[in-house]
């Protein structure tokens, strides 16, 4: 499953999914991920998929989804892993651009240091970088990245693109309660991305089952602290801490919507129970899921979220 969706996105609108990394590759292994911890901990491209499965794929959604009059504001790769580790990346996005819809990619930037991931990234019409950190200390507890990865590097490599990229480059800030929420690190985060220039910095808190059971998202008077910290350094800040809605797709297969959006986008059972409704279906399907250990039901904040079993392929 290769392509989900379209999932309501809090920065994209409807947003249909690429899902062109196989859990768990990614170069950061975030305390606060919610496809959990890194298994395959690694900054080597390779070649994951065929890209002309992937893009088979996505482009047969986007047929099913639009015979259904769904619509798509965006194609977006935000899949199990860090995207840009696919050495396919460009030509997936060559492929996709006969669909003539707008293309995301949600990406952790520890790979701008190399020209070539530029080059990919400068064909995508919106990119979101995510800035978690000032100092080393600090990204190598939050974002826990492989060994041989340098902050330095990372943050050249982030200015390089930035000055070349002519689009909608976003960043992202994942506030953590204890780990970077102080205002000296702060004041650096919003200083750097400030150098970045970007159409909107977004600050996040965790609104979903994170990695580490012991994550909290931080309370209200830091995040009012960290948007007014941001203020200071650049326009466009956003907070993204809201719920993104209910309004999922329904595609003509319930099982198979439910279990590729949830391996990537744990929903709400209120998100859930829509969806259900919407294809005309009966609860006790999700509940079978749950049984046969196909989709995980977990609580978190006071919230009911299930998940795909990452077993389960």
């Amino acid at each position: 499953m290769r392509a989900f969706g379209p999932v309501p996105s809090r920065r994209l609108g409807r947003s249909l999914g690429v899902n062109n990394i196989p859990p768990k590759f990614c170069t950061y292994s975030c305390i606060y991920c919610q496809v959990g911890r890194t298994t395959g901990l690694s900054y080597h491209r390779r070649a994951f998929y065929d890209p002309d499965e992937v893009v088979g794929d996505v482009k047969h959604l986007v047929e099913e989804v639009s015979r259904r009059g769904e619509h798509i504001d965006y194609i977006t790769f935000v899949p199990d892993g860090e995207p840009t580790l696919d050495v396919n990346l460009g030509l997936e996005i060559d492929g996709l651009r006969p669909l003539d819809l707008p293309i995301a990619v949600l990406t952790n930037g520890s790979l701008l240091w190399r020209e070539e991931v530029r080059e990919d990234l400068l064909k995508a019409d919106w990119v979101s970088l995510k800035v978690d950190a000032s100092s080393e200390r600090v990204w190598r507890r939050i974002n826990r990245p492989h060994r041989s990865l340098s902050l330095s590097d990372i943050w050249e490599g982030m200015r390089v693109f930035a000055g070349e990229y002519r689009r909608a480059l976003t960043t992202e800030t994942m506030m953590v309660r204890g780990v970077n929420d102080d205002e000296a690190e702060l004041k650096a985060i919003a200083d750097f991305i400030s150098e970045l220039n970007p159409h909107r910095a977004y600050i996040a808190v965790p609104t979903r089952p994170p990695a580490e059971s012991w994550i909290e998202p931080v309370d209200e008077e830091a995040l009012n602290m960290a948007y007014q910290i941001f203020r200071e350094h650049l326009d466009g800040v956003e907070l993204l801490v809201g719920f993104e809605g209910e309004d999922f797709a329904y595609s003509g297969d319930v099982e198979r919507d439910i279990l590729s959006v949830t391996s990537v986008h744990p929903m709400r059972e209120e998100a859930l129970r829509a969806l259900i409704q919407k294809a005309g279906a009966e609860w006790s399907l999700v509940e079978e899921l749950v049984e046969t250990g196909r989709l995980r039901r977990v609580e978190y904040k006071g919230g009911r979220f299930y998940l795909r079993h990452l077993g389960f392929r």
